[in-house]
């Protein structure tokens, strides 16, 4: 496994517990399909929320949102448009949400960015 791979594992596993810890219930985890993949959906009270979590080490390449370029945003749109669909959701209130981690010396933190627009 690529350590690249490791530590995007490691920080949806921290957003995951995150999200436990303020009252979200975890739906599913790494949802996939031909359209692409969605590494958390949740739900906050009534509104169904997709969550894309990005982790860094350090600020070498910039911020972890910044990673979630135009490509991954349309991705982005076409799977989450795919599971109201196959869910039978189509009429559910959503949102789209960006986790930063950052891991630093087996320490952590964590940037919650709610209701991004895309």
């Amino acid at each position: 496994m690529y350590k690249r791979h490791i530590i995007g594992m490691q920080g949806e596993k921290f957003a995951t517990n995150y999200l436990l810890s303020i009252g979200y219930k975890i739906l599913e985890r790494n949802f996939s399909c031909k359209q692409g993949e969605i590494d958390i959906i949740a739900k906050d009270n009534e509104e169904i929320v997709f969550i894309e979590v990005k982790t860094r080490t350090n600020a070498k390449y910039g911020n972890p949102i910044d990673s979630v370029t135009f490509y991954k945003q349309n991705h982005l749109i076409k799977t989450i448009k795919y599971y109201l669909y196959a869910k039978k959701l189509e009429n559910a209130f959503i949102r789209i949400d960006i986790i930063e981690i950052y891991i630093n010396c087996n320490k952590y933190s964590i940037n919650h960015i709610k209701n991004v627009t895309i």
